[in-house]
């Protein structure tokens, strides 16, 4: 498949195996598939030499345009010339391309590139994902995510009801990305106790009437299980036109994949080297969607080395060094809390890596979610343990960790990092003092 000229429909299966295909649009308003998994392309395109050369001039939306064309198809959003329309305002009748929704979607964005590579001491790279309104990473999918919903429900002359669960940054960037849309509703169910002051003022202080937020006893982990009690009542969620925004939507992984190429163009030492030459990225992980696109641009060709490093709340790190995927029996508080997550999103994402790994083996990705979910415990199959370690390494990071590596990148740089970051940059600290020892 030629991505640059793919022009046929880009359909989208479950990680399950039990549910119809869907297109773009039907993995979009599903969330999770009636079968429980979650929807994964059908087909990975394999991104050779000359495609890569030709991305790696492009701006981060241009990124973004790029895969979206790819993953969504212009028999349902035309894709138009990549600089967009001059003009942002269209008649229904004259629906905007795909090209203006993104420049739309980012047009509130801080910096100029959406997205910056800072360069600090001893080849450290942080990539800058938090210039949009709410000053979450999350802000760069969901704002994407919105203009699709919205684009079809105009089209279609619906209305929906987004439920999200959260623990702080989704809810926050959820609403600021749907807030006074006629055609949407959104229900935020925040954990009491959970989330940092300021993402608690973003969520409770805003008057949209189609903005409802709900303060709710428990951890974000126990939060999602009714969630999901919900979504897996079919009729209900047709009935009452139910979808969420959370990280098991294919549309939020499709946007995130945008960062690893950006990251790598910049970092790679040469774009016209055969083999390509890999470039490690590090990702503080929570509830693994960033992971998940990571790995996906892995498949497609993009020569990572990806590093998932978690706060002490380590199921995804367990994971990927001892195959062990078992719930522990608490949450632990962390100064990284919108990583605070041992149960919640975590399984859902990864049975997305699992069945990547697997060469999309739908029967055997289902027996493991199923027994997972029966026994809330999982020891993955060597082979598959094998091909996630080859894929993904891991680290676990303190508290203590965290603000010794956020004093540290301070003094060093007079770079102030978040403690989210900091769970990630602490691995570099950890890489090269043992290499200097």
């Amino acid at each position: 498949m030629s991505p640059l000229q793919a022009s046929r429909i880009m359909w989208y299966i479950s990680t399950r195996g039990m549910t119809s295909r869907v297109d773009f649009e039907g993995a979009l308003f599903s969330g999770y598939a009636p079968d429980g998994g979650l929807f994964m392309p059908e087909e990975l395109p394999q991104l050779d030499g000359e495609t890569l050369r030709q991305w790696s001039t492009l701006s981060y939306p241009g990124l973004v345009k790029e895969l979206c064309a790819i993953f969504i198809g212009p028999e349902l959003i035309p894709r138009d010339d990549l600089n967009g329309s001059a003009n942002p305002l269209h008649l229904l009748s004259n629906p905007p391309p795909l090209a203006d929704l993104i420049d739309r979607a980012f047009s509130r964005f801080r910096h100029r590139e959406v997205v910056h590579l800072s360069r600090l001491r001893d080849g450290l790279n942080v990539l800058e994902l938090w210039h949009g309104a709410t000053y979450a990473f999350k802000d760069l999918s969901l704002c994407c995510t919105a203009q699709f919903l919205q684009y079809f429900l105009e089209k279609r002359g619906r209305h929906v009801t987004v439920v999200v669960g959260t623990s702080g940054d989704t809810g926050s960037a959820a609403i600021e990305s749907v807030q006074g849309a006629k055609n949407v509703d959104i229900i935020v169910l925040l954990p009491k106790g959970h989330c940092s002051r300021i993402q608690e003022l973003q969520m409770t202080t805003v008057l949209s009437e189609n903005v409802h937020v709900f303060g709710v006893e428990g951890n974000s982990d126990e939060l999602d299980e009714p969630i999901k009690a919900v979504f897996a009542d079919v009729a209900f969620v047709r009935k009452h036109n139910l979808m969420s925004l959370n990280s098991i939507n294919w549309s939020r992984i499709l946007v995130q994949m945008a960062h690893y190429f950006f990251a790598y163009f910049w970092c790679a030492p040469s774009i016209d080297t055969h083999p390509l030459t890999p470039v490690e990225v590090v990702v503080p992980t929570g509830a693994a969607g960033n992971l998940a696109a990571g790995c996906i641009a892995q498949k497609m060709g993009l020569p990572l080395r990806l590093v998932a490093v978690v706060n002490c709340n380590d199921i995804i790190h367990r994971t990927v060094q001892q195959g062990d995927f078992s719930l522990s029996k608490v949450v632990k508080s962390t100064l990284a809390s919108a990583m605070d997550i041992q149960v919640g999103p975590v399984p859902y994402n990864m049975e997305r890596i699992f069945w990547l790994l697997s060469n999309s083996d739908s029967q055997a990705t289902r027996a493991l979610m199923e027994q997972f979910e029966r026994t809330q415990s999982l020891s993955l199959p060597k082979e598959l343990h094998s091909k996630l370690s080859a894929a993904v390494t891991s680290e676990s990071v303190s508290n203590e960790a965290i603000t010794q590596t956020m004093g540290r990148c301070w003094e060093e740089n007079q770079y102030l990092l978040c403690p989210h970051s900091a769970v990630a940059v602490s691995y570099h600290y950890q890489r090269m003092d043992g290499q200097q020892s």
